[in-house]
């Protein structure tokens, strides 16, 4: 390999942090959203759930929102950074599933699961690998707030699917 072809594939695992704050926005905007549109479609025992998922997508997403338009990390966005391992996977939960009109409980918390990890590890890799301040602080906060959705959702997930009862 020269040394000119080494170079053009580092910089394709290159990205912005400007980049990463569009795609996680997309990517909350695109949950809340979908349960958004799910919850008058969910049976009532997890109805509560998928409103409060809608809610928390809404909450991560005035985060970035938020973040995007403070004047004080107009340096910090133009930041490269190495592309996660999880940047893939993250980016694939954009593409949303089709439930159907009665979408079944399981498989709802099954969806919601595989996206509370998947956020949970690109947010944690990202924290690692941003530069100190407030990007990396938001990344380390989301990471965290995943981290406890996931559990939660796998409490509830037992209940509803091994115990067969009620949230």
């Amino acid at each position: 390999m020269t040394e000119g072809t080494h170079g053009v594939d580092r910089l394709r695992g290159k990205t912005s942090l400007k980049e990463i704050l569009e795609v996680a926005t997309h990517f909350e905007a695109s949950a809340r959203d979908f349960y958004t549109a799910l919850i008058p479609r969910v049976s009532k025992r997890i109805r509560y759930l998928v409103e409060e998922l809608a809610a928390e997508e809404q909450a991560h997403y005035d985060l970035f929102a938020g973040l995007a338009q403070r004047g004080d990390i107009a340096e910090q966005v133009k930041v490269e950074i190495q592309r996660t391992a999880s940047d893939s996977q993250f980016s694939d939960c954009i593409h949303l599933p089709d439930l159907g009109d009665n979408p079944d409980d399981q498989a709802v918390l099954q969806y919601a699961m595989g996206r509370e990890h998947a956020a949970m590890g690109h947010y944690g890799e990202l924290a690692e690998t941003t530069p100190a301040g407030p990007i990396r602080d938001l990344f380390i906060y989301l990471a965290s707030e995943e981290t406890k959705h996931k559990l939660e959702l796998e409490k509830i997930y037992y209940e509803v699917v091994h115990r067969g009862g009620g949230v």
